[in-house]
């Protein structure tokens, strides 16, 4: 019998305004067991996790090395964390970071999926198409900036890690994962916040990649997040997952965007070229793909 395990760190959750309950309990129904690396906080962090009433859950107290600011190096450090406490019995380990949540109508197509490749050698994860919502709930981000596809889901080996600033994986001496890419989508909410608390959030993790120095010069000593600098949105049309709604209900801000303010960048406009008529696309891919599961 196939047992699945989810794992994910959080830090901060509260004065940040993570989704990190919303983005457990998303796929809590396929998981035998759910590994949460919790990150001594500023907040009652520890308290928000521990209020997802499940017995699924398994609560890691660590605390954040704030020595390594360099690439965002700690968070892949804490995602390892989370991984590594997975005991062997279990066959898949899903993935999802804090912000991100996936729809109730994808969880048959992850389960199949699970259960097509678990005897399959060739693949090592399954790979999430990836939805950015930015500035409010019907908004979504669409230039080449914003990745397109993320591995969300791994097989339990150990010589799996966590990539870089943790938004993907490797395995062994820095190789690729092998994958199967699959018809499922995860939905990213890391812009979608009050401004005051997105403002917060950029001043305090921008210091995970950069010295104070940087910080300083790029970061705007502002109260409120500028959301109207984005370069290209789309209006969603979809609906959003069942687990958000009384999130999205409690929206207490308000942004709105003139299309016609959209732009596209040269870089954009020469992808999009080359994609057109050479069949290009210069997407940074932390993988390969081995098959799609329809």
């Amino acid at each position: 019998m196939m047992k699945i395990c989810g794992f994910t760190f959080i830090k901060n959750a509260v004065l940040y305004d993570y989704p990190i309950r919303e983005a457990v309990l998303s796929v809590l129904p396929l998981c035998d067991a759910f590994y949460i690396a919790v990150g001594k906080s500023d907040d009652d962090t520890l308290g928000l996790v521990k209020s997802i009433h499940s017995d699924k859950i398994h609560i890691l107290e660590t605390v954040w090395d704030e020595s390594l600011r360099e690439g965002g190096r700690v968070l892949a450090v804490e995602t390892d964390k989370a991984f590594q406490a997975i005991p062997p019995e279990y066959d898949w380990c899903i993935y999802l970071q804090g912000d991100e949540v996936i729809h109730e109508k994808y969880l048959p197509t992850i389960q199949a999926a699970m259960e097509r490749y678990l005897q399959d050698n060739r693949i090592d994860g399954l790979l999430f198409d990836y939805l950015h919502f930015y500035g409010s709930y019907d908004y979504i981000a669409t230039s080449s900036q914003w990745y397109k596809h993320e591995i969300r889901i791994v097989k339990n080996n150990k010589e799996i890690y966590s990539y870089r600033d943790a938004q993907g994986f490797r395995k062994g001496n820095d190789k690729k994962l092998d994958v199967a890419y699959i018809n499922a989508c995860v939905y990213h909410y890391g812009w979608v916040k009050p401004p005051k608390n997105m403002q917060a959030k950029q001043k305090t993790f921008q210091k995970l990649w950069h010295d104070d120095k940087w910080v300083e010069m790029h970061v705007a000593d502002v109260e409120d997040f500028d959301y109207s600098s984005i370069d290209q949105l789309a209006i969603f049309e979809g609906s959003h997952p069942a687990v958000m709604q009384d999130r999205i209900q409690r929206l207490n801000w308000h942004f709105k965007r003139d299309m016609s303010l959209n732009r596209m960048t040269l870089k954009d406009k020469i992808k999009g070229l080359l994609k057109k008529f050479l069949g290009l696309d210069f997407s940074y891919r932390n993988y390969t793909i081995k098959d799609t599961f329809r």
